[in-house]
């Protein structure tokens, strides 16, 4: 049994304001089982998730703009094409969308756009490209673990409340065949009265002479985790080596209290639409700094999770919500990532400025087998073929290592 030590966030002065005082701890000791009881006592949303899947198999003839389209999210441009999709269409309500195919292992080589109908203002966004690369997802081998019928799928996207969806989709040539069992899907992420709590002194376990500091996280009952979706079970590593970062490349402009709801959309759209025994990451931070659990089995064990290809075995993989292409993250983002990495990294004694040997499994930007030497902070950038987590939280990492070793007393 792991040793306990007893810690007041109160007594970190490296962290912001503004972040110590949104940070959640847990009031329950942090193993497994107890996790999952925790878990489990979870508050209903008020109103129920949805999942509303409309098939684009046989689609219409749709007219494209010429020339480029208007930017999207982050300044990065969206391409405007003519090319074959669903024309304007009335939907139930909807706060995420994405498009999901039969065959999880198939690349879909081409361009997919798609807008939303605010359904307060009744307005039209601009148009929208997906990312269609499969870049989170399980490892080749893992995949009997995720579940039976993994699909292949676009990133998710939050559109905010909406009541109408139009898409396009085009093959990168004309020789080229669409993936089949192509499928738009529109995610409501139920709603649901956050009791958050207020943070107070804690357990730590202490595993180690360079532990960091425990953050506050927010336990998946905490942002409405409807437990019946996912698998059963757990699955687990023997350790935790590496620390990937990620960001969503999502939009930037969401406020704190729906951060919650983004995260019920995205575990809904990895289980439901994709196939995924859970979400596919171990924890999120949002823009405000305050983490989440994120794929259950309990926050200190090394917890398989579905987010860098190739290298999800020891590993734990962090999603920051937003998009950081060209938006530099702030203080209390990459505070958070130092502190939820020295103290999880610090359990399994590792040091996170230092790098390790690591192996792929394939499926990722490097074949079966390749080794490779990585940061123990990395980018998913450097274990996957992808400009996530987008150059500016990349280059943030020099300095989430650095205070994350200082926080271990390195």
């Amino acid at each position: 049994m792991r040793a306990f030590r007893t810690l007041s966030l109160r007594s970190l002065p490296l962290i912001g304001s503004c972040t110590a005082a949104l940070l959640v701890p847990l009031t329950l000791p942090l193993g497994g089982a107890a996790q999952a009881a925790g878990s489990a006592e979870g508050a209903a949303p008020r109103t129920a998730a949805a999942t509303q899947s409309l098939s684009l198999s046989e689609m219409t003839p749709l007219a494209g703009s010429s020339g480029a389209g208007e930017g999207g999210e982050d300044g990065e441009p969206v391409l405007s094409l003519a090319g074959q999709g669903l024309p304007a269409t009335d939907t139930d309500p909807f706060s995420l969308l994405g498009v999901v195919w039969s065959d999880a292992d198939e690349e879909f080589h081409g361009t997919i756009e798609v807008r939303a109908r605010d359904a307060g203002s009744g307005d039209w966004s601009d148009w929208i490209a997906l990312d269609s690369h499969p870049e989170h997802a399980p490892d080749a081998g893992a995949v009997a673990d995720e579940g039976d019928e993994t699909r292949g799928g676009t990133a998710p996207r939050w559109v905010g409340e909406s009541d109408g969806v139009q898409a396009r989709v085009a093959p990168e040539d004309t020789t080229a065949a669409l993936p089949d069992g192509l499928s738009l899907e529109l995610v409501h992420p139920g709603e649901m009265a956050l009791d958050l709590l207020a943070p107070q002194p804690e357990a730590v376990p202490a595993a180690g002479d360079h532990v960091g500091p425990r953050p506050g996280i927010v336990i998946r009952s905490k942002w409405g985790a409807d437990e019946s979706l996912r698998e059963s079970g757990y699955a687990y590593t023997d350790t935790v080596k590496t620390a990937f970062v990620h960001h969503t490349a999502d939009t930037n402009n969401y406020s704190c209290s729906e951060a919650p709801a983004m995260i019920r959309a995205i575990y809904r759209y990895h289980v439901v639409s994709q196939g995924w025994r859970d979400v596919g990451y171990n924890f999120f931070v949002d823009r405000c700094g305050t983490i989440y659990e994120g794929r259950a089995g309990g926050v200190i064990e090394p917890v398989l999770g579905a987010h860098t290809a190739g290298f999800n075995h020891n590993s734990m993989g962090i999603a920051v919500i937003g998009s950081y292409g060209s938006t530099k993250p702030n203080q209390d983002v990459t505070d958070a990532l130092s502190l939820l990495t020295g103290w999880k990294l610090g359990l399994f004694d590792v040091n996170p400025s230092g790098t390790a040997n690591r192996t792929s499994q394939g499926g990722g930007k490097y074949a079966k087998g390749t080794t490779v030497n990585m940061y123990n902070i990395s980018g998913h950038r450097d274990g996957f073929a992808t400009e996530c987590p987008g150059d500016q939280l990349y280059s943030a990492l020099p300095g989430v290592r650095s205070l994350a070793s200082k926080l271990q007393g390195r």
